[in-house]
Parts: structure tokens; C-alpha cells; sequence
């Protein structure tokens, strides 16, 4: 493998398909061991040990039959040697449904790094994509209590 963008960009992918199978140790199998995730809640996970060990029973209950669709990376870039950021756009289908509500659709950033003769995901922060009028919304539910 070679330190290219494409290859640092295939990551995303990889992990909808293992999305998608429901299969967390090949979801996480990009990540470096002492990896960090954020997950759209802001919890956050460390070491992929402890990834695997959170998203395996999610994907066995409240996920399963859950698929990422519409994957897309609109950017992504070495940031210097080794070193680099993947931006990618996905949205969570649920079983039943034909196209994902706007609330699943969820950007990522990808810091990854060049070791063990691959690229390996550092950190991930997943965010979920809201509308300005949708976080508006929300926060006068908040307030209204």
C-alpha cells in the first residue's frame, strides 16, 4: 500500500461495508489500537478494543439490519507526511426504510496516520448533520420546559 489520498480515502468505505454486515471488529479494523472516536452523542470510545466491544452489541439489538448509504468523501488531504484528514458524508438507513430521515445523515472527519505499512484511523468524530432551523427547533424545546 502506498501513502496516497485514495487509499487513505477507501477507509470510509470499508467500514460502511462492514457496516453494513453488522460486523464491528471489521468496522473498527482501520483503527489504530490506541484510537480515539467520537461518536454523534459526544461519547467518547478509546482504543479500538473498547470500540468493537461498545458497537458489536448495538449492531446485534437497536442497529441491526441498519445500513450506511450515500457514502461519500468530498475531501480529503495529506496534511504533511504520514499524516493526514478524510471528510466523509453518510447517512444511516433503518430497516423498513427507503431513504434515511435528514436527522441520520452524519459527517465525519478522519484524522488518520502512515504506520504499520498502512494507513490507520488516529481519531474519528462522527457529527450528525442538523439543519440551523432543526437546532433552532430543538433548542426551543429545551427552553420551553
Amino acid at each position: 500500500m502506498e501513502q496516497s489520498v485514495e487509499a487513505m480515502s477507501a477507509i470510509p468505505a470499508r467500514m460502511n461495508e462492514a457496516w453494513n454486515s453488522g460486523d464491528a471488529t471489521a468496522f473498527f479494523a482501520d483503527f489504530a489500537d490506541d484510537a480515539e472516536f467520537v461518536d454523534f452523542e459526544g461519547t467518547i470510545h478509546k482504543g479500538r478494543e473498547q470500540m468493537v466491544a461498545f458497537h458489536q452489541p448495538i449492531f446485534d439489538t437497536v442497529l441491526k439490519g441498519s445500513r450506511l448509504v450515500r457514502g461519500e468523501v468530498p475531501f480529503a488531504r495529506l496534511v504533511q507526511p504520514g499524516c493526514g484528514v478524510v471528510h466523509h458524508r453518510v447517512g444511516l438507513l433503518m430497516p423498513g426504510e427507503q431513504e434515511p430521515l435528514p436527522s441520520r445523515y452524519s459527517m465525519q472527519l478522519f484524522a488518520t496516520v502512515w504506520q504499520n505499512d498502512r494507513w490507520e484511523v488516529a481519531a474519528l468524530q462522527n457529527s450528525r448533520l442538523i439543519s440551523l432551523e432543526a437546532a433552532i427547533a430543538l433548542d426551543s424545546l429545551a427552553t420551553a420546559s
